[in-house]
């Protein structure tokens, strides 16, 4: 039950929570001398006619950078583009700009001026959704999306660092949903090889290849009347893209081994730690898709964006976990809360959670590891030769790596090789040479 003077707080507060008008100008290239009057957090800019300023430049890549504006600050950042982005004729892969700075991409050159006034967003009147909590203006605006997510029955894209909550967000959207009495069906995208995820989405019949002894239904039929959560999307495979799509947009399925269509009442609810725009550039994502998956995005923030909210975080764990009133909670919620303010928490909630279970195992509270790029790195000894001492910086960056990798991923190998990039053998190969498993 929600307490009413909380509600009452944070509608108030809402008044502070704004984004700056801003104003770009196409002043080379095709559109020359078209403007773009946008308020927004973040603008995507590129060839494609779906972006928020399409340039129309077949020279520029379909999301060729995006701008985002937060507390007054505008940065442009690269989105893997074919030619890159330049500002003031500076490559840059990110960069903040100042009022009337010049950024060129492709054939076409913009002009980007901040605007004058500011435009409210939309904050949820509440400090909870699902199990996520936050009183931040970023989680609470984040609220307010899932909200209307939860209202709606379009297909959803939560995008966000791993960490985040995503899978969290995705069982609250179904929960508040009307969909709340039928089948909440989550399929991991990233954890299933390619031929076995398709039986796994669609189904197969009896004999349809090998090991395949009976019938099988897939999520999609599982998930009928209901919600399918489908993670880390970003990772499937690009022959399987297109019969996804076909099933979303059709609403209905075919078995491996089956020539009979079966019509499913599924709501796709889709998640990735992926920039998917930056997929679409490397093409490993088809756009097609992409759009078909991002009716509603939702974006959670990172921890490192709303650290005002990790004392209240801490006591949600806490109380989950069955450890609050104790005195080692005690201790987590009032000495340690300017360290872990100061932690930048790159795993974000998930690598909190293990904190605080490592808290509660050894029965006293301890600082988070500072996170240094310099922390523990090999002393130099210039009397050794080059290659011997860059292959020992390696070692001890490749240790360093994996064992926080392992911290944020709370010992999940297969999460954890997914975010490294690497195949999950070859990475128990590396956890094995270092002592690590």
């Amino acid at each position: 039950m929600e307490d009413p003077r909380v509600t009452e707080a944070l509608r108030d507060e809402a008044t502070r929570a704004v984004v700056r008008q801003c104003r770009i100008t196409v002043t080379a290239g095709p559109l020359a001398g078209k403007t773009y009057d946008l308020a927004a957090e973040r603008v995507v800019i590129g060839a494609d006619p779906r972006a928020d300023v399409a340039i129309d430049d077949t020279a520029a890549s379909k999301f060729h950078c995006e701008i985002a504006i937060r507390e007054g600050v505008a940065i442009v950042r690269d989105l893997g583009s074919t030619n890159g982005t330049r500002v003031d004729r500076v490559p840059v892969i990110e960069a903040p700009l100042r009022d009337g700075v010049s950024i060129q991409l492709g054939r076409s050159e913009l002009r980007f001026n901040l605007g004058a006034h500011d435009v409210a967003i939309p904050l949820a009147a509440r400090d909870r959704f699902g199990k996520l909590q936050g009183r931040s203006i970023p989680m609470r605006a984040a609220f307010a999306l899932l909200e209307a997510a939860a209202a709606s029955t379009t297909t959803v894209l939560l995008q966000g660092e791993s960490g985040t909550g995503k899978d969290l967000a995705a069982e609250a959207i179904h929960q508040e949903s009307p969909r709340r009495e039928g089948p909440f069906v989550i399929v991991d995208c990233g954890a299933i090889a390619a031929p076995l995820l398709e039986a796994e989405l669609f189904g197969h019949e009896a004999g349809a290849f090998t090991g395949a002894v009976g019938e099988r239904i897939g999520a999609f039929e599982a998930a009928h009347g209901g919600t399918l959560f489908l993670d880390e999307i970003g990772e499937l495979a690009l022959e399987l893209q297109p019969k996804l799509l076909r099933a979303i947009d059709r609403h209905e399925i075919q078995r491996i081994g089956s020539s009979q269509r079966i019509t499913v009442d599924v709501r796709v609810v889709a998640a990735t730690n992926r920039n998917l725009r930056r997929e679409v550039n490397a093409r490993r994502f088809r756009s097609d898709l992409f759009y078909r998956l991002a009716v509603l995005v939702v974006t959670l923030p990172p921890l490192r964006e709303r650290a005002s909210d990790i004392p209240g975080v801490v006591e949600s764990l806490l109380a989950d976990l069955g450890a609050r009133g104790t005195p080692i909670g005690e201790q987590l919620v009032t000495v340690l809360v300017p360290e872990l303010l100061r932690h930048g928490w790159p795993g974000n909630v998930r690598e909190l959670r293990n904190y605080v279970e490592t808290c509660l195992v050894w029965g006293e509270h301890r600082a988070p590891a500072p996170a240094s790029a310099t922390q523990d790195a090999p002393a130099i000894d210039v009397g050794e030769p080059l290659r011997a001492a860059r292959e020992r910086w390696a070692r001890a960056f490749e240790r360093r790596y994996l064992e926080q990798m392992l911290v944020v991923h709370g010992n999940n190998v297969s999460a954890a090789a997914r975010a490294a990039g690497v195949d999950r053998v070859h990475l128990h190969r590396l956890l094995s040479r270092h002592g690590l498993r």
